[in-house]
């Protein structure tokens, strides 16, 4: 077998791995549970097993392995150093010397979204331009930002936390970081229930979501795409303070385009279309018209990034 290298996405339930060429193929893929004991050190321990044992599986020795590529959901330092990710157990130490320890193969690590972003980039829908910024619209909102086929992470590896740009001066609820009105609060699948709630509190307009007791962010999606007229407010308030946010990001960062992702991107069309339509409305005239499009690659964005990052850093 030519060179290789193995991707790393690590979550707060699985961590998946993938081996890849150099050219970006992917061979093979897998996963195992997060084991978060030991300060999340043990995730780290069973990462590098499962390496060692797929090298010995595919007969690879280490000359034959670029090295490993790993992601985590939270900032990470260039020089590998992790500080507490309590949402995985990880504490503060250098997740790249310790993989390296363990397995021998030259490491480099990065947050997940950021990681992701680069791997859409590489591999997905981004794969035709250098400048891109991926948006995810999971439980909360994340981002990352590609420049000339590279991350931004920032000083403190904390750089596309697009979740908290600040989009509306009158909120009274606090969001997770603490402040108010920021994009997670509207943009993300729990944004995107709690704006429907709020319509339904504050009118007695009728609603097929009435008729549900508990709903999700696809629910309202889906009701808006039936004509359901209080969902889709719901829908277009979501993708106001979106297109608003990104309109803020293409004025720092002028992309060559804008890739949605994460699971309130499974919507849909109805998502980029309204999206696009509030940027343009938002955004300065020269910066008008760029291109949106919905990722590609869904859970597997975090394993192409890792692999790209660590070929990218030979």
């Amino acid at each position: 077998m030519d060179q290789v290298c193995f991707g790393i996405d690590i979550g707060g339930t699985a961590v998946k791995v993938g081996l890849f060429t150099v050219e970006g193929k992917l061979i093979n893929k897998w996963e195992f549970a997060t084991r978060r004991t030991e300060n999340g050190k043990d995730i780290i321990i069973d990462s590098a097993e499962f390496i060692k044992n797929k090298m010995k599986e595919y007969q690879l020795d280490r000359n034959q392995v670029v090295g490993v590529g790993v992601g985590i959901p939270g900032p990470v330092k260039e020089n590998g150093e992790v500080q507490e990710i309590v949402n995985i157990g990880l504490g503060h130490f250098n997740i790249e010397e310790e993989m390296t320890m363990l397995t021998g193969l030259k490491t480099k690590a990065g947050n997940d979204a950021n990681v992701a972003a680069l791997g859409e980039q590489w591999q997905g829908s981004g794969k035709d331009y250098e400048n891109v910024v991926l948006v995810t619209l999971g439980t909360g909102v994340g981002g990352g930002i590609i420049y000339n086929g590279t991350i931004i992470a920032g000083t403190k590896g904390a750089a596309g936390e697009i979740g908290h740009i600040f989009v509306n001066k009158d909120e009274t609820e606090a969001c997770g970081c603490k402040k108010h009105g920021c994009l997670e609060q509207y943009a993300s699948a729990t944004g995107i229930v709690r704006l429907a709630k709020r319509l339904l509190k504050a009118s007695e307009e009728p609603s097929q979501l009435r008729n549900i007791d508990e709903f999700s962010a696809k629910t309202v999606f889906d009701c808006a795409k039936a004509g359901d007229e209080l969902s889709m407010k719901a829908v277009d308030q979501a993708c106001y303070y979106l297109g608003v946010a990104l309109a803020h990001v293409a004025q720092v960062i002028d992309p060559e385009a804008f890739i949605i992702g994460g699971g309130v991107s499974k919507a849909g069309e109805i998502l980029i279309e309204k999206t696009e339509k509030y940027y343009n409305e938002f955004v300065m005239q020269s910066l008008k018209n760029k291109v949106f499009k919905l990722a590609i690659l869904g859970n597997d964005a975090g394993i192409y990034g890792s692999a790209r990052m660590i070929l990218a850093s030979k």
